[in-house]
């Protein structure tokens, strides 16, 4: 028996979409600080935990699922380890996964699992941690997982983790070209590095401490896709194009199909197309499906992790 009395929780938690990044310089200790607009879209991860003795992992979905971790390097895991550990939970956790978010895609799947994981750990063990401390668990398992956890639209600083919610209204449709590879994340921050100093000498230095451009402000706040369209931005989109050159196929293919702009999501390789209302985006996943390309439609903003019945 559980502490909370229930058998299991099932928690759905959003992918995210990067509709502006900016990256600054690299810093001394090797990381960079980010300056980030994420958009929580309604492609999400479905993920059940029952109570146990030990800590596994099962996963299944929509996805390829081959660079998913089924030990305890796994995000969801070391989530649940995380909670236990600090509220001195004695027994484990049975984590099944059902994933939809493409693994290492660039929309953040992993640190929805580790969010959904903390609220249904929580519930499951009837813990209780304030909100604040389920943040700061978050904090320390990823950049992208206390977004997961609140979703909506927010401004993330620091190293992306530093939340601040962003006014926003309306519906925004977006059609996803999920690729059948990943981009690792490092790799694409590396590449970034070479060719900021390749051409040290023809480009500004990157500022130390990047902030999110107005316009994409006064974009998400009036819930205007064609004004979004015109501030989509992604310091990382140069170089994922640079390791994966197809991706600006991609691109271009969107764009000549209607979509308002494209943006490579994140660190890549789910490239995002900004569609202006239902049917356009309809259209534009017809034509994009009918050139061999594997996509799906999504809307934004949504909520955060949270509880659902079955």
């Amino acid at each position: 028996m559980t502490t909370s009395g229930r058998a299991s929780v099932h928690v759905k938690a959003p992918g995210k979409i990067n509709v502006f990044l900016k990256v600054g310089a690299l810093d001394d200790d090797g990381y960079h600080d980010v300056a980030i607009a994420y958009q929580a879209v309604s492609l999400c991860e479905d993920v059940r935990v029952s109570d146990a003795s030990d800590f596994s992992v099962e996963v299944a979905g929509s996805v390829e699922l081959s660079r998913v971790p089924l030990d305890g390097g796994n995000i969801a895991i070391k989530a649940a380890r995380l909670l236990a550990a600090r509220t001195g939970y004695p027994g484990g956790a049975r984590i099944r996964i059902e994933k939809h978010v493409p693994v290492t895609g660039g929309m953040g799947g992993g640190s929805a699992d580790a969010a959904a994981t903390l609220v249904a750990c929580d519930a499951l063990w009837g813990t209780e941690l304030p909100r604040e401390e389920l943040l700061d668990l978050a904090r320390q398992l990823g950049a992208d997982v206390p977004f997961a956890l609140t979703g909506g639209t927010a401004i993330g600083t620091g190293r992306g983790d530093e939340l601040s919610p962003a006014l926003a209204q309306g519906t925004f449709h977006w059609v996803l070209a999920l690729a059948d590879f990943g981009l690792s994340t490092p790799a694409v921050y590396a590449e970034l590095d070479a060719h900021r100093a390749r051409h040290a000498q023809d480009i500004f230095p990157a500022d130390l401490r990047p902030s999110v451009d107005a316009g994409v402000l006064h974009a998400l706040r009036a819930g205007d896709a064609h004004m979004l369209a015109e501030a989509l931005h992604n310091d990382l989109q140069a170089p994922a194009l640079h390791l994966e050159p197809s991706l600006a196929d991609v691109l271009e293919l969107g764009e000549q199909n209607g979509a308002l702009a494209g943006v490579v999501s994140g660190s890549g390789p789910t490239v995002a197309f900004l569609a202006a209302d239902v049917d356009s985006a309809l259209e534009l996943q017809v034509a994009l499906s009918a050139s061999r390309l594997n996509v799906v439609r999504a809307t934004g903003p949504v909520h955060g992790a949270r509880i659902v019945g079955d």
